[in-house]
């Protein structure tokens, strides 16, 4: 088909991008040799994603490069920019707790995430934990074994952890210099990777509350004292170089690449990341698009070691940083591990992955079917929740190709009258998608709402008005609560076999976004605060918020104030409604 436009391709390097019907870029790749790549795609059979993203391709566009490292900053910034379907996506690329060391103006530990880590001499930051939990757990047990300032700010006087010894009272105290360098080096000493000092004062400690007999405290301290023996034991591999460095590695099979990164801190092991993915273009090419995206917001390393496949001038360019190939030695028996992990991975999981497609993909392709869609890649799902009886709440989750799409999850405070779902879900609609067209941000084949006939009248009007031709669905419950009837756009019954998995696939998503709205309703009302109450006010905006906390300063003085006192501060008709809504609240 593309037979005449690939002829025209030349032999150099670049960047190419495969188009759908609608001219959507749905994948993007880089290519040392643009013709062979794209040639490759058309003039050999495919199995699997990648067949499935050739049968939609509707046309291709390519950017010649002067060099592969070109091609590859071309390739991640248009990745960024229309984040197509079909390329890898870091679902949970949330970046790795660290644990920071702050000497000045007073010694404090914590943890801490960072999309760019700067380190400074006052600053030191010791990680990735992989294990946010044993990140934590360190950082409390070296603030209970050492007098750290713990409270925020600067208080008139000292605090409870002065009296019981684990503070030295930096708010008002006289601090002896010596005694905080002595455990400023205990504690590096320990992060670095030398457990004796600790293990040695955890015993001690340990000794002095058996002998005073209070031996709950000692029980508690015996097993901390058995969690960092754990710890330790798990970093039992050592490079004494003391560099800090990457093991990066990948196993390729059956259309799917496994990724194993190991952390090497000051020497030791301290922990390990593994990710499978299903994957469309060269395995290296993935793999070192990979690494340039994870390292967009984790720490580069002084040393990133991979295997000789990889180009390792053009990630060095990328990451600025040393990417090497070990050839022998403890290094090498590393990356060989890292593969042999990658490998196991994968061979260990397939089975859960077929299984996953199953229930995700192949389901989202039968209902694809079912609604005789022509294509269905995003479908937006909507829930509304009444909240203290006078206003809502909405929840939005997002699907794509079968899978949560968290990032877009969106949340709506919506001031309608009580328990009118008809209008709360065009208020919704409207804002969603009016909100779309003027971002020209993404919009879904398919909408799905909580409920039947009036939610699907009330999207369906909106989108009409919007002049948005996108599907509308709505998903029924019964009695009991549970998934029952899936209703077309025209409000006819569309019969599904119960046991099928594209049931479960609308069941496993209307469960999501009820739970998501209702925790979002949970969270609001848990908070209790001033600020989240007035929040929920129409015509209560940041100022009037302000003003209305300066006077009355709590909830319960608001709710005690008189209509006349209410409207000192705001109009009649705000006032009004915000004792309404107070009468009605209960925390």
């Amino acid at each position: 088909m593309f037979k005449e436009k690939l002829a025209l391709v030349p032999h150099k390097p670049g960047s190419y991008q495969m188009k759908n019907s609608s001219g959507t870029i749905i994948y993007v790749g880089k290519a040392k040799d643009l013709h062979k790549r794209l040639s490759s795609y058309f003039n050999r059979t495919h199995t699997g994603k990648t067949a499935k993203m050739i049968s939609e391709i509707a046309d291709f566009t390519y950017i010649v490069a002067s060099s592969e490292l070109e091609a590859f900053i071309i390739e991640i910034n248009l990745i960024k920019q229309y984040d197509p379907k079909y390329n890898i996506l870091l679902t949970d690329d949330k970046t790795y707790p660290y644990i920071e060391y702050n000497s000045h103006p007073f010694p404090h530990l914590k943890v801490a995430r960072y999309t760019k880590l700067k380190r400074n001499k006052d600053r030191k930051i010791f990680g990735p934990y992989p294990n946010s939990y044993a990140a934590r757990r360190i950082v409390g047990l070296l603030n209970r074994l050492y007098p750290l300032k713990k409270c925020e700010g600067m208080p008139k006087d000292v605090c409870l952890y002065y009296h019981i010894g684990e503070c030295l009272g930096y708010c008002i105290k006289k601090v002896d210099s010596a005694k905080l360098v002595e455990m400023e080096k205990d504690i590096l000493s320990f992060l670095r990777g030398n457990d004796e000092i600790i293990t040695n004062k955890l015993k001690a400690k340990i000794n002095e509350y058996s002998e005073a007999m209070n031996y709950e405290m000692a029980l508690n301290l015996k097993n901390e004292l058995e969690y960092i023996k754990i710890i330790m034991n798990k970093q039992k591999v050592e490079l004494h170089d003391f560099v800090n460095r990457d093991i990066c590695a990948y196993y390729f099979d059956n259309g799917y690449l496994s990724i194993e990164l190991f952390f090497i801190r000051n020497g030791k092991l301290v922990g390990s990341q593994s990710k499978i993915f299903p994957i469309i273009g060269e395995p290296v090419d993935e793999f070192e698009y990979y690494l340039a995206k994870f390292y967009l917001k984790n720490e580069v390393p002084s040393e990133v070691l991979v295997s000789s496949e990889i180009n390792q001038e053009i990630l060095a360019n990328i990451l600025n940083t040393k990417v090497l190939t070990p050839q022998r030695g403890n290094k090498k028996q590393l990356l060989d591990m890292a593969i042999s992990n990658a490998k196991h991975n994968l061979e260990r999981e397939m089975t859960l992955i077929k299984r996953d497609e199953n229930r995700s993909i192949k389901a989202n392709e039968d209902l694809k079917n079912l609604l005789h869609l022509p294509n269905l890649n995003r479908i937006d799902i909507f829930d509304n929740s009444n909240l203290f009886g006078s206003f809502s709440v909405s929840g939005m989750v997002v699907f794509k190709n079968g899978v949560p799409c968290k990032k877009e999850y969106r949340k709506y405070k919506v001031t309608v009258d009580q328990n009118d779902d008809y209008h709360t879900m065009q208020e919704v609609i409207y804002r969603r998608y009016y909100r779309a067209m003027v971002e020209k941000s993404e919009l879904p084949e398919l909408i799905i709402v909580d409920g039947g006939e009036n939610q699907i009248r009330a999207a369906s009007e909106v989108l009409e008005n919007l002049r948005l031709p996108i599907k509308v669905v709505g998903l029924k419950k019964d009695n009991h609560h549970r998934t029952n009837e899936l209703i077309d756009s025209d409000l006819s019954v569309i019969a599904i076999d119960h046991s099928q998995d594209v049931f479960h696939y609308l069941t496993r998503m209307q469960d999501e976004v009820h739970r998501y709205t209702i925790n979002y309703h949970r969270t609001i009302r848990s908070k209790g605060s001033i600020a989240s109450i007035l929040d929920n006010i129409e015509g209560i905006g940041p100022k009037r918020k302000k003003e209305l906390i300066k006077h009355f300063g709590s909830v319960a003085k608001m709710k005690e104030a008189s209509l006349d006192e209410l409207t000192q501060i705001i109009p009649l008709k705000t006032a009004t409604l915000l004792q309404e809504y107070l009468n009605n609240y209960k925390k």
